[in-house]
């Protein structure tokens, strides 16, 4: 499941694909703001630290004071702070360091360490629907691309172990590194889109991209009654764009409803399920 902009109810759809689909095994690679969770209410099994690239930390007792890693930085990480009246000191803000380590190398008595960034965690959990892996990058940390990759590695990794023949990946939005490492490889892409000018451009995005890596797609409107008009001129644009058209999903106050209770959309009485049942049954053809 792919968008190219966020809020337009991928998730929601990949959380009812899951309850619908047989012995799936389900990979939440939004890893920036994953929120499939929510929904289907895992229990974790597993929980591992995700590491990736280095920062750079001052060791005090070793410091001289020099500044010599105070120029050479061009991200500004290395701060000039007030030692409490013993002269001046040096620190390394860990959000502004980008790891390139110029200060490790240039530091003359060797006081900055140098070690792996700590940049979130990935889970393994069971849920009502099959097993699940998710995960959560850091604050302001990087490599998302890199986590999401591990996240789909272990889901190739227990579909072989349980003989499970189907993953359903709930991608990121947009089209940056966590969308690519999302979508490379997959036997089809949907798309989920909305009837607004922003949902039709960054529509066209997401499908350039999934042509230049050769991966099939498909496109489904989501809340279409909202703009009837848009959403015809998106499908018609989707399907000269070589996209399959698989249906469309009204606008449902029943959605918000069913994310209240932490259940999918097809596992409540909702008008909506049903848009969402047809579009799955042609997904399956």
């Amino acid at each position: 499941m792919i968008s190219g902009k966020g809020g337009t109810g991928k998730t929601s759809v990949s959380a009812s694909f899951a309850v619908l689909a047989n012995r799936p095994v389900i990979a939440d690679c939004d890893v920036d703001a994953a929120d499939l969770h929510l929904v289907l209410t895992p229990r974790i099994i597993e929980r591992h630290d995700f590491y990736s690239g280095h920062e750079a930390v001052i060791r005090p007792s070793d410091c001289i004071d020099c500044g010599v890693c105070l120029e050479p930085c061009r991200f500004g990480a290395v701060l000039e702070v007030d030692k409490t009246g013993c002269g001046a000191s040096f620190v390394i803000d860990p959000i502004a360091c980008e790891g390139c380590g110029v200060c490790v190398m240039l530091c003359p008595t060797k006081a900055i360490d140098f070690p792996e960034r700590l940049c979130g965690e990935w889970m393994a959990s069971e849920t009502r629907c099959g097993p699940m892996v998710h995960a959560q990058l850091g604050v302001a940390a990087e490599n998302s691309g890199k986590l999401v990759t591990q996240v789909r590695q272990q889901a190739r990794r227990i579909a072989a172990l349980e003989n499970r023949s189907l993953i359903i990946i709930d991608g990121p939005p947009g089209i940056g590194c966590a969308a690519i490492a999302s979508m490379t490889g997959v036997s089809m892409a949907l798309a989920v889109t909305e009837p607004t000018v922003s949902g039709e451009h960054d529509l066209e995005r997401i499908l350039s991209l999934a042509r230049h890596f050769g991966i099939p797609s498909a496109v489904c409107v989501n809340k279409w009654d909202l703009n009837p008009a848009m959403t015809e001129r998106i499908e018609r644009k989707a399907s000269q764009a070589g996209a399959r058209i698989l249906g469309r999903i009204r606008y449902d106050r029943a959605v918000t409803l069913a994310q209240m209770q932490e259940r999918a959309v097809v596992e409540i009485d909702a008008p909506s399920a049903e848009d969402i049942r047809k579009i799955w049954h042609e997904l399956e053809m």
